[in-house]
């Protein structure tokens, strides 16, 4: 069988904490409000540049951000 993989993300946290609503964010990197929730529930994962702006305007790095989770791992 072919390992899973998922993606599990920080934005939403990030984004509080930098004081930023969904629509803020969106209008930041050039996306819609519909696309930032969608990421932060983890239902769209971004492109490599969309994630690269993300990260920029959070003052984050993408790795703090958006997290590789090996589909086998029990938590």
């Amino acid at each position: 069988m072919k390992p899973r993989h998922d993606i599990q993300n920080a934005v939403r946290q990030h984004r509080l904490m930098s004081g930023l609503t969904q629509e803020d964010l969106a209008d930041r990197v050039g996306v819609t409000r519909q696309t930032i929730l969608s990421i932060e529930k983890g239902k769209y994962t971004p492109s490599v540049a969309l994630a690269l702006s993300l990260a920029q305007v959070l003052g984050a790095t993408v790795e703090a951000l958006f997290q590789l989770k090996d589909g086998d791992e029990h938590e």
